[in-house]
């Protein structure tokens, strides 16, 4: 009798172990069957040239040259002033992660599906990059969208109950704090402004070592931001469209 309880008590034990073991394989298999894109062709801006015989003591950020960003505005559909702030922020970025190779159009297909480069709501940027209106996400409360309770008291997305993503790039407040930057040099990092927020996008793109001209790397650089096959499938479809009206290197 006792020996037969002790078998009972082994095949419980057992159907339980095998139970959890597939439980976790499928959870395993789930998150390794996340999509793995190519990335973009990279898109490169044509940038303004410094004066003859003038050799920078650092590194600086060039701009774009005011012809080619007309031209690829009226191309592409971006704003200019956004669009100069994307490729200031993938050169910088460059700049600072050799190894990254982020195009700007990466950039601007992220804050295209974003805010539709800061004209979400019927707004603009004006001339100092600045939106027009707050630009705010939805509470996120759980309802539809991942519950995250209030991290900054309200102080950027005015709700001191549920975060809320802000500005043209989206940037929840907890993330901003962590990953702002200050793009335009005015001493003050603003998820409002499109240059600190394009500047922002692309070094949180290229962060941990990541290489954007490899599938793995440029896939996880969007995961990262959002965590949603959807999205990555609408920056993957919306970067390779902009290199293709303004030219592609590779």
């Amino acid at each position: 009798m006792l020996r037969l309880r002790r078998l009972l008590v082994f095949t419980v034990f057992a159907v339980c172990a095998v139970t959890a073991l597939s439980f976790w394989a499928l959870q395993r298999s789930g998150a390794d069957a996340r999509v793995t894109l190519d990335p973009p062709p990279r898109s490169e801006a044509k940038l303004e040239t410094l004066s003859t015989g003038i050799t920078p003591a650092v590194n600086i950020t060039r701009n774009a040259d005011a012809e080619w960003l007309a031209q690829a505005a009226a191309q592409t559909g971006i704003p200019a002033r956004a669009l100069r702030a994307y490729v200031a922020a993938a050169g910088a970025a460059n700049q600072s992660s050799p190894g990254c190779g982020i195009g700007w159009n990466t950039v601007a297909a992220v804050g295209f599906v974003e805010s539709h480069h800061g004209s979400y709501g019927g707004g603009s940027l004006d001339s100092a990059g600045q939106a027009s209106g707050p630009i705010v996400g939805p509470s996120l409360d759980g309802n539809g969208f991942a519950a995250i309770a209030d991290t900054d008291a309200g102080a950027l997305d005015g709700d001191a109950r549920w975060d809320r993503a802000v500005g043209p790039m989206q940037f929840i407040p907890s993330t901003w704090e962590i990953a702002g930057r200050d793009g335009n040099g005015d001493g003050a990092a603003d998820p409002f402004n499109i240059d600190d927020a394009a500047l922002s996008t692309a070094s949180y793109l290229c962060a941990h070592g990541r290489d954007l001209t490899s599938a793995c790397g440029w896939t996880d650089a969007i995961y990262s931001y959002n965590q949603s096959d959807a999205y990555l499938v609408q920056v993957r479809d919306q970067a390779p469209a902009y290199a293709g009206t303004t030219g592609a290197i590779g």
